[in-house]
């Protein structure tokens, strides 16, 4: 049993990695490294889609012993590295997809094996054929030792399609949690609402909304009462889902279309108490807005690390602005998320 994660006081569960060995992994779908004719660097995806200006190579996203020394600057004790959002590659065909997510766990794996008192990992997934999906989680967890998955909010398939319980099933059954992280539209799928593309407003505010979608679907679809021994953590505070939650638990009680399980007073709030979320959102009375949706026993830490907008080093993250420091219980709050019931690689003391 790994001995720094049972005594870790900072666990972050929301940091995304970009793995060398991927690079070209999905064939003509890329993802690519290159540079412009300015020197500045680019990350394409397909044909459509290039992120400029963001530099990954010799970076924290890259070098694990760079993020090692950044974590320690930060005070993180332990991490969980997911994929890139850019790459979840959702709506390329399947047996591209599921190549892709196995090179892409194999590195991962590596990355963690050599450091596995400071890394853990989520599986990317092939989610558009979750026959596929249920595999390859099988073969993360219980032959490369990864922690559960990660995958998109947006896919062929909805969250609640019938189709989507095979990997429920898998997931329920090796007691791993599953991580629901929006990724840009577009990238290899449908280009969704032009008005998001304005100011980055995909990103600022389409992930909000997305993340919200993701917790509704869950809940109206059944997914939650289908799958009771199932837990999903959902990204940046569940999006808008503290503010909603009363109109969505109003509309369970009374529109026509809702299943007759949430109709009584305080279901769809019991549902939503099911899920986890980190706190990666910058109000700084994050936990409190939080815990009064989901319970205090179901937030997380996480900061996307190296991304955009992750906490400042010497600048208090929105957490300790409000407490001055991360609060214990958040690690133990990872520690109960992460512990695999059936794998014991990652059995994790709580």
């Amino acid at each position: 049993m790994n001995c720094a994660i049972k005594t870790a006081r900072v666990i972050d569960v929301h940091a995304h990695v970009v793995l060398a060995r991927t690079i070209g992994a999905a064939g003509v779908f890329g993802p690519y490294i290159g540079t412009n004719e300015d020197g500045s660097p680019y990350f394409q995806v397909g044909e459509s889609y290039r992120l400029n200006g963001v530099r990954y190579v010799g970076s924290p996203f890259m070098e694990a012993e760079l993020r090692l020394a950044r974590m320690a600057e930060r005070g993180i004790d332990y991490q969980v590295l997911s994929p890139n959002p850019l790459t979840y590659l959702h709506f390329i065909p399947a047996k591209d997809a599921a190549r892709y997510c196995q090179v892409h766990n194999d590195a991962l794996a590596e990355v963690v094996r050599a450091h596995p008192e400071r890394l853990g990992g989520l599986a990317a997934l092939p989610i558009q054929s979750p026959d596929a999906a249920a595999e390859e989680l099988q073969r993360a967890v219980k032959e490369l030792g990864l922690l559960g998955a990660a995958f998109g909010t947006d896919a062929p398939n909805p969250l609640d399609a019938p189709c989507m319980d095979r990997l429920y099933e898998k997931a329920s059954a090796l007691g791993v949690p599953l991580f629901i992280h929006p990724g840009p539209a577009g990238i290899d799928g449908p280009a969704g609402d032009p008005a998001l593309k304005r100011f980055e407003l995909d990103i600022i505010a389409g992930f909000a909304a997305q993340e919200t979608l993701a917790i509704a679907t869950l809940i109206f679809g059944g997914v939650l009462d289908r799958h009771p021994k199932l837990d999903i953590c959902i990204s940046h505070g569940g999006g808008a889902t503290a503010l909603l939650i009363g109109r969505m638990a109003r509309a369970a009680r009374l529109r026509h279309w809702s299943p007759a399980a949430l109709r009584p007073d305080g279901a769809f709030e019991e549902r939503a108490r099911r899920l986890w979320l980190d706190v990666h959102v910058e109000h700084p009375a994050a936990i409190e807005l939080l815990s009064s949706v989901v319970g205090r026993d179901h937030l997380v830490y996480g900061t996307n690390f190296a991304g955009w907008d992750e906490p400042t080093a010497g600048k208090p993250s929105n957490v300790e602005a409000r407490h001055g420091n991360v609060p214990d219980f958040l690690a133990g709050n990872a520690r109960q998320l992460l512990a695999s019931r059936h794998n014991p690689i990652t059995q994790l003391a709580v």
